[in-house]
């Protein structure tokens, strides 16, 4: 469990979005003090914990390294310390996913807030009502045209925003889904690609996950997941019944699915499914779980992995701990930015390269000087149509300062995949 040495910034990120949360305040506005100084405090919390963690962190390993070397008259002494050593290890590493979840709750807020339009004070203002009005205002006051997608079962409504110009089977329809704990309207504020429907042809759905016990909306990315607050959602069979009921309004031609974080995970494990009209998949900050095997038979889909290699959420390199022997020895969790693009590049037949280089640098992330973004291309002997690539944004965090070159390169990328 090496967590805590990522969680440095992770302590800064949240005392800076509690600083950006501060400007939406005010006197007035009790609330949003109540919750800044709340998210604060947990900062401090964070921040104080971080050290201790690594201290405990190593040493227990240290402790558990000397037990493993002991045999013969010690075996038993060894398996009991051990044993005790391990339970202490899953007590750190609650402890680390609680203060992760701080970081993750304050994370939604953090490009909101920054973007919010300014009231007459020059004070941020707070957005009001469900993620439903919130993202149908954003998408009106952009001048686009709202329909309601209405799911049977969840008895609940996605916004479908649909371009002026319409081909019946060609129209392209974008998939667009939030990260964990955020909402449609927090997503579509992050990444606008309703501000580009008109200008580049294409239909945008914008549903929401769930919440879990916590009142968080997530997405379920696997069939069985990891805790029993997100079991028995199955989010693929709601996803393409909205799609489906979206093919209700007129009938679309490809389908692409775009997902931020847990959003992405989701995107992936779509495709993993199948989807009818599916062409391509482009997921920034997620990945797929590395025992997640149920792809071995889906059909090939274009994919455009994006990843900073300083994400402290989702890290590039995955979850790449070794087998805990708390947990019988079960593998690393999530799979790195690299397994994924060769996962796919495999699944669509494509040649394998050990060293695959940058076709071009992109300068994407308005937070890191230059273009720090390689763009890389894993597409030799694919099948036809598809295209593999990694978007590696070097000095990167979970949350990209993207702005509009960003999109662009999004649309143009996900609607040459025809």
């Amino acid at each position: 469990m090496d967590q805590p040495r990522h969680l440095g910034r992770t302590a800064v990120c949240v005392l800076l979005a509690t600083a950006v949360l501060s400007c939406a305040g005010g006197d007035g506005n009790r609330a949003v003090d109540e919750r800044v100084t709340a998210l604060e405090a947990k900062a401090r919390s964070l921040e104080r914990s971080i050290e201790a963690l690594a201290d405990e962190n190593a040493e227990l390993k240290g402790r558990i390294a000397i037990l493993e070397g002991r045999s013969g008259a010690v075996a038993r002494h060894q398996e009991e310390g051990s044993i005790g050593a391990v339970l202490r290890l899953d007590d750190l590493d609650a402890r680390v996913q609680e203060l992760e979840k701080v970081a993750s709750g304050v994370e939604p807020d953090l490009p909101t807030a920054e973007q919010r339009p300014k009231g007459k004070e020059g004070k941020l203002s707070q957005p009001e009502g469900s993620a439903l009005e919130r993202t149908v205002r954003l998408v009106e006051d952009s001048g686009g045209t709202v329909h309601y997608i209405d799911h049977p079962q969840r008895d609940d409504r996605s916004v479908l925003v649909m371009p002026r110009e319409t081909v019946d089977g060609r129209t392209p329809l974008i998939v667009s889904l939030h990260g964990f704990g955020g909402d449609s309207a927090h997503h579509t504020t992050y990444v606008p690609l309703h501000e580009r429907v008109d200008t580049d042809g294409f239909a945008l759905l914008l549903p929401n996950g769930i919440r879990d016990s916590g009142g968080n909306r997530f997405w379920n990315p696997t069939d069985e997941c990891c805790e029993p607050a997100k079991g028995g959602q199955d989010d693929v069979a709601y996803l393409t019944e909205l799609v489906a009921r979206a093919d209700q309004v007129m009938d679309f031609g490809p389908v692409y699915f775009f997902g931020y974080s847990n959003g992405g995970f989701m995107s992936y494990h779509v495709a993993c499914k199948g989807l009818p009209g599916l062409r391509a998949v482009a997921s920034l900050a997620g990945t797929s779980y590395v025992q997640d095997a149920r792809c071995d038979g889906a059909a090939p889909v274009s994919v455009l992995h994006i990843h900073g290699t300083a994400d402290d959420v989702i890290r590039f390199e995955g979850d790449v701990s070794e087998p805990d022997p708390g947990d019988y020895g079960e593998p690393a969790f999530y799979a790195g930015a690299l397994e994924m693009v060769n996962r796919w590049s495999r699944q669509a037949g494509c040649e394998g390269s050990e060293q695959p280089q940058p076709y071009a640098r992109l300068d994407l992330d308005h937070q890191v000087a230059g273009p720090e973004t390689r763009a890389i291309r894993l597409d030799s002997g694919c099948a036809e149509g598809i295209r593999i690539e990694l978007w590696m944004s070097v000095g990167s965090s979970h949350t990209p300062g993207f702005g509009d070159t960003f999109v662009d390169a999004l649309v143009d990328w996900l609607l040459s995949q025809d």
